[in-house]
């Protein structure tokens, strides 16, 4: 029986030119005790994910059918792809398998009884949800696709939308039509999200999936006029009882990135980077790889906890198939793990070469791109990139590009970081320490379209533990301080940022050095940033991970290091465009 009848600042950070190191290693410090009113004023401009139940911590990893299946997915293929994945991949973190287009009916001649995408009995002879269980019982997670508004022929058929007494007509806008890449722009009518029933449809939809065990969904072909559809999406899958990754595609308005994100959990950066009828028999090339550069390096201040910047499918599992040499293999999986990017492959997993396993596998460089923090391109000149990202065990990630067509160095000053003196380095695909080195790293003989990613630790000044609180701070332009039970003396400073700047006055230290600097913050949002100035120096952005649960009485901690001059320094904490987390207190030492 087919299963639809048995049956979700345009700013641009600046380089770190202050900080020895910044790490986020969010820690709870204290119980929760009375929450604050909702009118709190610390709570300034929230941007929440989709879903504050823990599933979009870090990027989603997985397989998709669409670089390599494309038109023809079928239960056969998905669970031959899907056991492979089980064996050779799920325990590095490969855990979603991805159903994309093509699995169902001509939505203009044919429907469910509730108006639904016919699946095609031909490719899914036992349904969507017997292909679900399958991937299930490997212990792995299964995805789904659907494209924005209804199907012409439940217009036609004007059903009733189930749960209600309204029609499909009544919902319906049938002077537009959405994308369907299937079959074609005139195959889904717009939705008119004001109409009573509207919602009501899209959550039945989203039930429908939910039954069969979806834990995925994406939306595609959707852009700035589909933010009705996606918030009625969204809506739906947090209504359905089940925990459903959602993302957005493709080629997103970075404009509207705060909408995004509060209402999805990761999104398209670009269009596909399959490169279709101009490499026939591969799957991509570089140049629609090497295109993801400059938009990864635009979307990274909105990427984190509870949302990702989506750079498409990571092919690197073939050499043959994927249309990459194993130079620009490594490069790809380098920019997505700086990125934290999702990685999902569109490969023929039963083909999958030796190399391309084992950078699919090496456990510090998947554990770079699920670090959840995307980096920052800090140095871009003469087809050399440098980006650099923290990590959270008092480290720095970097990573060394280059673009061009020769062989070349790269050089990484630490001051491009934001500190001086030493730092031990480590090269994370060779698992190789490389010594301690003094004000810089170059990486020499790169190779062109080649890339080396590092680990950098940087050398301390040890010093007694002074804390210094924000509400005995200088306050100006807004800030205020609001009653924070759980924060050290009861209190801590809001408003931090559009023209509200909180500056801590005499930190002394007894020498000139670098120095732990921990700030004891407040974020029930999923994430905010707010700028560091030393001593009058440049702004740098500091990267706070939110709780992502609307519950400000968490205290956490964000870890960074400092060049400190002897005597006493100022601290200023600042952000021109948006707020910033509440602070507590901050602590040298």
């Amino acid at each position: 029986m087919n299963e639809s009848m048995k049956g979700r600042q345009g700013m641009l950070l600046k380089k770190r030119l202050t900080l020895l190191f910044i790490f986020l290693t969010v820690v709870s410090l204290m119980g929760v005790s009375n929450l604050h009113t909702p009118t709190h004023i610390a709570h300034a401009s929230p941007a929440l994910p989709a879903e504050n139940n823990g599933i979009a911590k870090t990027p989603f990893m997985g397989w998709s059918t669409w670089s390599y299946i494309g038109k023809n997915p079928t239960a056969a293929n998905i669970e031959a792809q899907a056991k492979i994945q089980a064996a050779s991949l799920k325990a590095y973190g490969y855990n979603y398998v991805l159903m994309d287009d093509w699995y169902y009916l001509n939505p203009t001649t044919t429907v469910d009884a509730d108006g639904y995408w016919y699946i095609d009995a031909s490719k899914f002879p036992n349904g969507i949800a017997a292909v679900a269980s399958y991937v299930h019982s490997l212990g792995l997670k299964f995805g789904s696709y659907v494209t924005p508004g209804i199907p012409v022929e439940a217009v036609k058929q004007n059903i009733t939308i189930k749960g209600t007494s309204y029609k499909a007509s009544q919902i319906a806008d049938t002077s537009k039509y959405e994308i369907n890449y299937n079959y074609g722009n005139k195959a889904m009518y717009a939705i008119n999200y004001s109409a009573p029933g509207a919602q009501a449809y899209i959550n039945g939809w989203a039930d429908q999936l939910a039954s069969w065990g979806i834990d995925f969904l994406k939306i595609d072909g959707v852009g700035d006029s589909d933010i009705p559809d996606i918030q009625a999406w969204s809506t739906a899958l947090k209504q359905s009882g089940r925990s459903i990754y959602f993302d957005l595609s493709n080629t997103l308005d970075i404009a509207n990135a705060n909408t995004w994100k509060t209402n999805a959990h990761a999104w398209r950066t670009q269009g596909d980077v399959e490169c279709y009828n101009s490499c026939r028999g591969q799957l991509v090339n570089w140049a629609t790889v090497s295109s993801r550069f400059n938009s990864a390096a635009s979307w990274a201040q909105y990427g984190g906890y509870g949302g990702f910047n989506d750079l498409d499918a990571m092919d690197v599992a073939d050499g043959t198939l994927d249309g990459l040499t194993n130079t620009q293999r490594q490069t790809t999986m380098s920019l997505w793990a700086m990125a934290s990017a999702p990685m999902y492959l569109g490969d023929d997993l039963s083909r999958m070469d030796s190399y391309g396993l084992s950078l699919l596998t090496n456990t510090e460089v998947v554990a770079l791109d699920q670090g959840g923090i995307p980096a920052l391109r800090v140095g871009n000149a003469n087809n050399l990139q440098v980006w650099e990202k923290p990590n959270g065990d008092g480290s720095y990630s970097v990573g060394l590009f280059n673009l061009g067509t020769a062989t070349a160095s790269i050089k990484v000053n630490w001051s491009q970081l934001g500190f001086g003196g030493s730092a031990a380095v480590r090269n994370l695909w060779t698992h190789t320490n490389l010594g301690s080195f003094n004000g810089s790293y170059t990486a020499t003989s790169v190779p062109a379209y080649g890339s080396v990613l590092l680990r950098v630790t940087p050398s301390v000044t040890t010093t007694t533990t002074t804390s210094y609180e924000a509400e005995a701070a200088a306050l100006a332009g807004g800030a205020k301080v609001a009653t924070c039970s759980n924060c050290s003396g009861g209190k801590d400073v809001g408003y931090i940022g559009k023209g509200g700047t909180l500056q801590f006055n005499n930190v002394n230290v007894s020498k000139a050095g670098s120095y732990v600097l921990n700030v004891s913050f407040v974020d029930g949002d999923a994430g905010r940033i707010t700028n560091i100035s030393v001593n009058g120096g440049a702004a740098t952005p500091l990267i706070f991970t939110g709780t992502a649960d609307v519950n400000w009485n968490k205290v956490q901690v964000l870890k960074i290091i400092v060049s400190l001059n002897a005597g006493n320094n100022t601290l200023l904490f600042s952000n021109a465009s948006a707020y910033g987390p509440d602070i507590d207190r901050i602590t040298v030492g």
